[in-house]
């Protein structure tokens, strides 16, 4: 369903509407949701396996639909009441709604603390200004969970979650951004120019937990990633493994030179233990065990190890992979956006390292 239109979805970068409606009555967009409100309540195992699968296919589409499998949704199934369920919730398991989360802004992204985005109270809700950027969904979303301060003086604990829905004055999308990579999921600004959003919309158990609720998130996400990153890896080195049994040089296949054959050792070698170190968190995760720095450590490894085979196939295939119409130069772009999401290498390893060494 999804492979055979990814180059298509790339070369035209917009959103597929008739494959979301087609994927959608599969009912896999309520995946990690109880079945009495009409998901599979699928366990953290078997989502990284949906997850690696889907991005096997496309990498952009893949990205819009875990948005709303989990993080589009995730706030608004903990923290949302009936009405908003009914609303927000339940149409975007069915796939008739598009959900986003939004964090980042031109100046913060792993650093949450210098969120500008502010929530001031007023009356009997909420006024919030500001612009988020780089949002998954975000120019065609139907809804949005909105991170803002109350307070920037209070740097993290200001932090506060906020539904924002489609229609409401005041809120609109702006840039949309053209992609190296992950294209056919619409990306880019999202402008909150004085909205105001009743209490109920308040997404929380009290003020000032915003942070400590992405924390609570975070380690499946960052999980989620790694999966990605295995299903795009698996994508490019079964078409660099096929290509290495047909091309033929110096009267040969490519695939009987010993260089070669020393790249899918080394490839295959890294992908079992990427695959290894998320499905070890997820396992970890799902059995409410301290999952926080294998998390950090499956994200960062995996998406390396993905950057690494891409490389590879790309050399593999030699010009070819530099012309459009083979798959690799497409792997080679999309692998490169799965570096950012749930933090930068450089501030994963120093949580990695201070995780470890503890306060001195």
């Amino acid at each position: 369903m999804i492979k055979p239109k990814a180059k298509e979805i790339d070369e035209k970068d917009e959103f597929p509407w008739e494959l979301w409606r087609e994927f959608s009555k599969l009912g896999y967009l309520g995946l990690r949701y109880p079945e009495e409100i009409g998901g599979m309540n699928a366990d953290k195992i078997m989502c990284m396996i949906f997850y690696e699968e889907i991005t096997r296919g496309s990498v952009g589409f893949a990205q819009s639909v875990i948005m709303n499998i989990l993080m589009g949704t995730y706030f608004i199934y903990r923290f949302g009441n009936d009405s908003i369920k009914e609303r927000c919730l339940y149409p975007a398991m069915r796939g008739e709604k598009i959900a986003t989360i939004c964090f980042t802004e031109d100046q913060s992204g792993s650093d949450l603390g210098a969120t500008r985005t502010r929530a001031v109270k007023d009356g009997n809700g909420w006024r919030i200004n500001g612009t988020k950027m780089w949002i998954t969904n975000g120019p065609i979303c139907d809804f949005c969970t909105v991170l803002a301060t109350v307070d920037p003086s209070l740097g993290l604990k200001g932090l506060n979650f906020f539904l924002v829905e489609k229609g409401t004055p005041g809120f609109s999308s702006g840039q949309v951004l053209n992609k190296l990579g992950c294209r056919g999921t619409v990306t880019g600004e999202l402008i909150f120019d004085n909205v105001w959003v009743p209490d109920e919309n308040f997404l929380g158990d009290e003020l000032g937990k915003g942070v400590q609720y992405v924390g609570e998130i975070l380690d499946e996400v960052r999980l989620m990633t790694g999966a990605m990153a295995l299903g795009l890896a698996r994508a490019a080195y079964e078409e660099g493994l096929e290509f290495a049994r047909k091309r033929v040089a110096f009267g040969q296949p490519i695939g009987k030179f010993q260089l070669i054959r020393e790249k899918f050792a080394e490839m295959d070698t890294l992908m079992n233990a990427a695959r290894l170190l998320v499905y070890y968190g997820a396992w970890l995760l799902e059995n409410g065990m301290d999952a926080r720095i294998v998390a950090a450590e499956a994200k960062m490894f995996a998406t390396e190890v993905c950057l690494k085979v891409v490389d590879e196939v790309t050399r593999i295939y030699g010009a070819n992979a530099f012309a459009y119409e083979y798959n690799p130069q497409r792997y080679f772009r999309d692998a490169r956006f799965l570096l950012y999401g749930g933090g930068t290498h450089e501030v994963l390893k120093d949580f990695i390292g201070r995780s470890i060494i503890g306060k001195l």
